[in-house]
């Protein structure tokens, strides 16, 4: 993970670069916003995996003499039944719908967006620590 945290504040520094080059050639402020909101974004992630880095022990991507039947195997939880983020997205498409149709179609995307959420957030904890 060392290496993707590397890669992306590279790309940090590249774009911090080209957004002041582009800002001050073309003097056109929606693609210069958009470079410089795409630096942060970078920096944001690179920051993140190279924290993350430093926490978990080293993946075969971090060795050199690695083979790729190195990093086989598992690589985490995903549940394999969940209805939960179809619902977020629906709830998401009116959300954004709204905004070019009407705010009015918003009003309808946030009970799907908080019953979606909410489903997906307590998914596995169905009686569990539940007090009767």
């Amino acid at each position: 993970m060392k290496i993707q945290g590397k890669l992306f504040l590279w790309l940090a520094i590249f774009l911090l670069a080209m957004a002041i080059v582009y800002g001050l050639w073309s003097k056109e402020p929606v693609g210069t916003t958009g470079l410089f909101l795409s630096f942060g974004l970078a920096v944001m992630i690179g920051y993140y995996l190279s924290f993350t880095a430093r926490r978990v022990d080293a993946g075969a991507q971090d060795d050199k003499e690695a083979d790729v039947a190195d990093d086989a195997g598992e690589l985490g939880f995903f549940s394999p039944h969940s209805w939960q983020p179809l619902l977020l997205a629906l709830g998401g498409a009116f959300a954004f719908a709204g905004i070019a149709f009407g705010w009015w179609l918003v009003y309808f995307s946030v009970p799907l967006i908080v019953v979606g959420l909410g489903g997906w957030v307590f998914e596995y904890y169905h009686g569990e620590n539940r007090t009767q």
